[in-house]
């Protein structure tokens, strides 16, 4: 949502015409999507893809088409992608494990909440994480009820587990839901910045979260993608900017 409105609020400012689909979490939704835009005369397709290798298949049609193809937040692992704009994902699994180590130590018994396997974004932010050893990590696919059944699997396997890292908010809702249906005192670090998340941290229900900030990545996006349909030469990879939200 928050990545539509920085597209929608750039494009009105440079004169453009966009729209918007959603896929809801569904590559086959998605691939449907695309393949409908690219009938539709369009010169530019910015995505967000669902899953990095399930949108390769559009990201190729979209080259056929000599259509040049922007991706945001998540890259596509085929095709000719003309520019990625995206938080640096490893640099905030990183932030996420500094954190962890600032607050409890290099020590700590900590559990971490995956993201959708095929998701750049989740492969990424496990590997910035991993400098922290990790006793228990499963896929609870960026999803808030799937999140709170896997931790509750996690706390209940691992009881001296005393921090987890979840690769979104989502997943990070359902954690805490789940320490506290085991009352348990857990140091929980989401990522993503949502409101929803900035909420629970400023609640001090959960300890932080690595904000992305998805209005200027849509922005950043739309500017690229104006030049790219211009004909004229874009990066091939944009880094949109995080930041550490903990309770003030």
């Amino acid at each position: 949502v928050s990545l539509a409105k920085g597209v929608e609020a750039k494009a009105k400012e440079l004169g453009v015409t966009v729209k918007v689909v959603d896929a809801q979490n569904d590559p086959a939704k998605q691939a449907n999507d695309i393949a409908d835009l690219l009938q539709q005369n369009i010169s530019v397709l910015l995505v967000n893809p669902v899953d990095s290798d399930a949108i390769s298949t559009s990201v190729k049609a979209a080259n056929k088409a000599n259509i040049p193809v922007i991706c945001l937040d998540r890259s596509a692992n085929q095709g000719d992608v003309a520019c990625l704009v995206a938080s640096d994902n490893v640099k905030g699994g990183e932030m996420a494990a500094d954190y962890i180590i600032k607050k409890l130590g290099e020590k700590v018994k900590v559990a971490e909440l995956e993201g959708i396997p095929g998701a750049s974004a989740s492969r990424e932010r496990g590997e910035g994480f991993h400098k922290l050893a990790v006793v228990a990590k499963q896929t609870a696919e960026f999803d808030r009820s799937k999140g709170l059944t896997v931790a509750e699997n996690m706390l209940q396997a691992n009881p001296d587990i005393k921090a987890i890292f979840a690769q979104n908010d989502e997943m990070a809702l359902g954690a805490i839901e789940a320490a506290k249906s085991a009352g348990k005192q857990i140091f929980i670090v989401g990522f993503d910045g949502t409101a929803d998340g900035v909420k629970a941290v400023e609640s001090g229900a959960m300890s932080a979260t690595i904000a992305q900030q998805p209005e200027i990545m849509g922005q950043q996006g739309l500017e690229v993608a104006v030049k790219a349909a211009k004909g004229e030469k874009v990066e091939a990879k944009i880094s949109a900017p995080l930041k550490l939200i903990e309770k003030k």
